[in-house]
């Protein structure tokens, strides 16, 4: 029977820059698959308060229209590219929508450079404070050395080199650029949907607290969100703490997530990843 650190110590024995996308594939497919998805919606929310990507994401308008879709395709090829390698074929492909998706927009390289290190950075912080067991060393390494390359082959520059170097970037990035504007409370606003429809059923009616608690101060600033009540604050941390503990003490995963492909709502039959993205219709 396989132990609950067999994972780890597989981890522990692979190199982190040689090996990233095996390692990165397992954190997030067989170690931590409900915190890892959470943390990925978390940090494209959190990128969504820059100030110049709110305000394009208001001007084009998919977003405000179809928040279900852009979070589908865009967690759709992030994964693809995650399961497949950029080198694969299905890979290679989803980078091509990734950067025909970017090329229509002059973006600012800064706000690129803080995307990837959103990805790389809070999902990592998140298992430290909330996951069964903290990310190992060559957990973080892997995540940032995985990014780096996504990030070389849709033409972002000066991509920070390792996790600690990339936790530098984030946060005195956010120390400069992360302010309120009406943009970014638009699109909270219109995307909160998407985090409600990760609470349990149960706990809906309480949605709109949990989803501030999520939130840290400088962000909740950001989006003009109020600041929860302590019971939801305190609760929530309560709740994920002690899911952590029983987890820790449960069987290892025996299924990885995305064992029989990514499934997405808004695709209940499949989907095309040439169609994927703006500009393009479901087929």
């Amino acid at each position: 029977m396989r132990g609950r650190f067999d994972n780890l110590h597989r981890i522990q024995r692979l190199d982190p820059e040689r090996d990233h996308l095996q390692i990165h594939r397992l954190t997030l497919c067989e170690e931590f698959p409900w915190d890892m998805r959470l943390a990925f919606n978390l940090a494209f929310n959190r990128s969504f308060a820059l100030p110049r990507v709110a305000r394009l994401l208001v001007e084009t308008g998919e977003i405000l229209r179809s928040p279900r879709k852009r979070a589908d395709d865009t967690g759709i090829i992030m994964y693809e590219i995650l399961l497949n390698g950029v080198d694969h074929p299905r890979g290679r492909l989803a980078l091509r929508r990734l950067n025909e998706a970017h090329r229509r927009f002059e973006l600012d390289n800064g706000d690129s450079v803080y995307v990837l290190a959103a990805l790389v950075v809070i999902p990592m912080r998140w298992l430290q404070r909330y996951g069964w067991r903290p990310a190992a060393a060559h957990e973080r390494e892997a995540a940032a050395v995985f990014y780096r390359e996504v990030g070389r082959r849709i033409g972002v520059r000066d991509i920070p080199a390792g996790y600690a170097a990339f936790a530098e970037f984030f946060d005195a990035y956010e120390r400069e650029h992360l302010h309120h504007t009406p943009e970014a409370e638009r699109i909270e606003r219109a995307t909160r949907d998407l985090l409600r429809g990760r609470i349990p059923g149960p706990l809906r009616g309480a949605a709109d607290a949990l989803i501030g608690a999520l939130y840290d101060e400088p962000l909740r600033a950001a989006y003009a969100v109020p600041r929860p009540p302590l019971w939801a604050r305190a609760g929530l941390h309560l709740a994920l703490r002690t899911r952590a503990r029983l987890l820790r003490l449960a069987r290892p995963r025996r299924v990885p997530l995305f064992a029989g492909g990514v499934v997405a709502k808004t695709y209940p039959d499949g989907y095309d990843l040439e169609t994927l993205g703006p500009g393009r219709s479901m087929r």
